[in-house]
């Protein structure tokens, strides 16, 4: 008996012995994994069986005033692969994807056989119909592999309308232009992530996951009304090219808020193909561009001048044939024998020669810090990237003909908007207003805060001088004595000014022949709503009433309408404009 239970918990200890040597290997083997080769093991399961998948957030919306939609996002998919199962029929499959989405055949081809991985992107962005045709074709032929998943599509609803200040994404998906560009953190959101296990090519049920939610971005109000923006593109199209010019571009304001109601450019763009259009027309002419004004700018020196006390409407300018000064001689644009016109007949008639007789009264620094009140040389800083500053020597820098010719707009340079937000200026009182295209506020890409409701205000005249000025450019639109009688608007007391200046060709640094011819005006010129002023680049013929004054009428009699502004009942009182 005892020699039996001696061998029997001979046989207890040997067994333990054993259990414990198991548990030993275990161990060690457990500690290998977990501890010493943990990153190796980790780095191989991820290649084996774990898929990140990229969720992309929803593109904040870009809308106009009212909230209707210029570019917004809509249903899209993504075609994915496991390359582990495309890879026998790489070749076929890519030949389905680039033939049916016009997407490079060997970069497809070189995704589906894709070594070490069960996860790529084939193609981003597809239209959901479009992306489920690819898909369906694909099975038809026996393939298996490929998958889609949400992706979002952008979509510019409005087309042209707006399309230089909404922008584009690219092929990449990535921001190009406009406030797409410039306001791309807030309206891009955060995308998220999903990781989970896979085997057997299948998503693994109760394997490990992780979901990051996406973050959807924030919309993007702006201030241009979609219906006044389309009206007036499509009136600047047709002025350009029946002028036979280059281009051109218009802007409505807000004479209040300096709200820009439409910013348009001819050439444009679609920006759901932005491709077909070169790289110039891709961009807002009217905010990047800088060109020289010509006699819109006498608006400007006629307000400094009768701020100042110097001059009143009617104060008497003989005009000679020619004005020799310095080593030039200044012309007006029309031949005529010595005039003797009232200061407001200089601006009816658009006398350079009257403008620089009067301009000499102001001394060179005064006239110079008014010119920068009214925001010349500076950028109006409505969030757009590139945006020029336009050209204002300083006062110290200028030779003696400079300020003669500065007088009556040669020798600046200004974009659009900054001109436009001059002018407006007189519209409002003598009070400088700030223009924006954002409505309410947004931050930049760089940081800015910009926007209708961070838009700044300065005095730059007296209300006494603004009237007068406006008085002055009623003038202009009188069908006896001014030279844009095409601007008037029936029922309507209209204030205006003609620009024609000579450009600097690209070639040859100097005035090569060819002509900036440009109106702005507002109305109604005793309680003044808005504001619209018209570029055209290098037309064919006429000048700044025949080109841009019918322009004019045709948008500022539009809005007016629209926004049921109604005639003032007063009547405008006959110019004087000679003496």
């Amino acid at each position: 008996m005892r020699s039996r239970r001696g061998a029997s918990a001979l046989r207890l200890r040997v067994g333990f012995l054993i259990v414990a040597m198991v548990i030993s290997v275990f161990a060690v083997r457990l500690f290998q994994i977990q501890g010493i080769d943990a990153q190796a093991y980790v780095a191989r399961a991820e290649a084996e069986g774990v898929v990140t998948v990229e969720l992309p957030a929803t593109r904040g919306s870009i809308t106009d005033r009212n909230g209707v939609p210029l570019a917004e996002s809509v249903d899209g998919l993504m075609l994915v692969a496991d390359p582990t199962m495309t890879k026998p029929h790489a070749s076929e499959i890519a030949t389905i994807i680039a033939r049916r989405l016009s997407v490079d055949y060997f970069e497809v081809l070189s995704r589906l056989r894709k070594p070490d991985t069960r996860f790529q992107y084939l193609a981003r962005r597809v239209p959901s119909t479009l992306a489920n045709e690819v898909l369906d074709e694909i099975k038809a032929r026996g393939f298996s592999g490929v998958d889609t998943r949400r992706d979002p599509v952008r979509d510019y609803p409005a087309r042209d309308v707006g399309a230089n200040l909404v922008g584009f994404m690219n092929d990449l998906g990535k921001a190009a232009e406009g406030a797409e560009l410039m306001f791309d953190p807030m309206l891009s959101g955060v995308d998220g992530s999903a990781t989970y296990e896979t085997g057997g090519g299948n998503r693994i049920p109760l394997g490990d996951n992780e979901v990051v939610a996406p973050r959807s971005g924030h919309d993007l109000a702006l201030t241009i009304d979609r219906d006044v923006q389309w009206y007036t593109q499509r009136v600047l199209r047709t002025t350009v090219t029946n002028a036979g010019g280059d281009s051109g571009s218009a802007i409505v304001l807000d004479t209040r808020t300096g709200e820009a109601l439409a910013v348009a450019d001819y050439p444009t763009f679609d920006p759901n193909d932005p491709s077909s259009a070169t790289k110039g027309n891709l961009s807002s002419r009217a905010i990047r561009d800088a060109y020289e004004p010509g006699s819109v700018n006498k608006v400007l020196t006629m307000a400094a001048l009768l701020d100042q006390g110097l001059v009143t409407p009617q104060t008497k300018i003989t005009v000679p044939p020619v004005l020799p000064r310095s080593d030039r001689v200044i012309h007006d644009y029309f031949v005529h024998d010595t005039l003797h016109l009232t200061l407001t007949g200089v601006i009816a008639k658009s006398s350079n020669i009257g403008t620089v007789l009067a301009a000499d009264q102001i001394k060179d620094k005064t006239y110079y810090r008014y010119l920068k009140a009214f925001g010349l040389g500076s950028r109006t800083g409505v969030g757009v990237e590139g945006e020029s500053a336009g050209v204002l020597p300083d006062f110290h820098d200028w030779l003696p003909i400079q300020k003669d010719t500065i007088s009556f707009g040669q020798g600046v340079a200004v974009s659009a908007l900054q001109m436009a937000a001059a002018v407006n200026t007189i519209a409002n009182g003598g009070v400088y207003v700030q223009p924006s295209l954002v409505k309410g506020t947004a931050t930049t890409s760089t940081g800015e805060t910009v926007g209708s409701a961070t838009s700044t205000t300065r005095r730059v005249i007296s209300e006494k001088a603004a009237r007068q000025v406006t008085g002055m450019m009623e003038a202009v639109t009188d069908l006896d004595e001014g030279t844009a009688p095409s601007a008037a608007i029936p029922g309507y007391r209209v204030a205006g000014k003609t620009g024609t200046a000579q450009r600097v060709g690209a070639k040859c640094g100097c005035y090569d022949g060819t002509f900036t011819v440009s109106f702005a005006g507002f109305a109604p010129a005793d309680d003044p709503r808005f504001l619209v002023y018209v570029v055209v680049q290098n037309p064919a013929g006429g000048g700044g009433g025949s080109v841009g004054g019918p322009a004019f009428n045709k948008i500022m009699t539009h809005v007016l309408q629209k926004y049921a502004v109604p005639p003032t009942g007063s009547v405008a009182p006959a110019p004087r404009v000679e003496w």
